[in-house]
């Protein structure tokens, strides 16, 4: 044998390789996002296909607090916080109690807010569908004031709702007004109304008569025309005059737009504040009798000057 025959053969060895399995996580995660997808999908179409009202509805239902969705009621709570507090249970029926109690707050609940909207609408669509009153459409402002809906009746040079320098009132405003009165009667809640001039001065009238005088006299021929439009008399609550002492934002007192009418659907807690004014305790006024004492709720005026005057004259002598 030779030297070369003494070499060891090569041996390959071929090692079979066996793909191993993936698994189905990706699956699982296409099967979350064409879900997701799908449902967002859905809620595109159905916004889309819903009215005005429904979408608000929807909106108002997800900014409900969580403390006014577990008790089924309209308190809105102290914190914009979904998170309760005062204690594990979120009607605070156990545990420390809030510092205010939701109960006893008369912030307006969203309900009453949204009928406000409600009433706005309606009365936006039916001076719309009056052919004879929808120009005056632009004399209109509605707005959400901390006393309640606030719908303001605006004075154009064009036309004018009363009379220049009277409370005759002109014979559209009195058909607008003819027009709102049913509406109003559809809420509980009680009106304010209230007038308001510009600063001219009022130079055709009786000695006295200004624009105090005139800004009261056309909330009150408002008033009539309301009622006879079919107001129910008991839901007016207020009826006053500003003069030029409340102008309209970014204007000056002078100008002619400050001449309008506000009618004010009051929040039933305002109402109810107007109705029965109440008192700060703890705050007394002092006496204006001299000797800085002050008098007493119970004192008469009369029991006081008797006290003077017995401080006055000294103590009595006997006989």
């Amino acid at each position: 044998m030779s030297q070369g025959d003494n070499r060891r053969p090569i041996i390959i060895r071929r090692k079979k390789v066996v793909k191993g399995h993936h698994g189905g996580s990706w699956k699982i995660a296409l099967a979350d996002f064409m879900t997701a997808l799908m449902a967002l999908f859905l809620v595109m179409w159905i916004l889309s296909s819903s009215s005005r009202e429904q979408r608000e509805g929807v909106a108002d239902y997800f900014s409900t607090p969580l403390v006014a969705a577990i008790t089924s009621g309209d308190r809105v709570a102290v914190s914009q916080n979904v998170i309760p507090g005062g204690g594990p249970d979120p009607t605070y029926q156990e545990g420390e109690r809030a510092r205010i109690d939701l109960r006893q707050q008369t912030r307006p609940s969203e309900q009453q807010r949204r009928a406000f909207r409600d009433l706005q609408r309606r009365i936006e669509a039916a001076i719309q569908a009056d052919p004879d009153l929808k120009e005056l459409r632009d004399q209109l402002r509605f707005d959400m004031t901390p006393e309640g809906l606030r719908i303001q009746l605006l004075d154009n040079e064009q036309r004018p709702m009363f009379e220049l320098g009277s409370a005759r009132v002109a014979p559209y405003m009195r058909d607008l007004l003819y027009l709102i009165a049913p509406l109003l009667n559809e809420l509980d809640n009680d009106l304010s109304i209230s007038g308001h001039t510009d600063s001219l001065a009022y130079l055709n009238g009786h000695r006295g008569y200004g624009n105090w005088e005139l800004s009261s006299a056309r909330a009150n021929a408002s008033r009539r025309e309301l009622v006879a439009g079919g107001l129910d008399a008991d839901k007016l609550l207020r009826v006053a005059g500003f003069a030029d002492q409340v102008t309209m934002p970014d204007t000056v007192a002078s100008d002619p737009i400050n001449r309008r009418i506000e009618l004010l659907v009051l929040f039933e807690a305002v109402a109810e504040r107007i109705r029965s004014p109440r008192v700060v305790d703890g705050i007394g006024l002092p006496s204006t009798l001299g000797g800085g004492r002050e008098a007493s709720p119970a004192e008469s005026p009369m029991e006081r000057f008797n006290q003077r005057l017995n401080e006055a004259l000294g103590p009595a002598s006997s006989p």
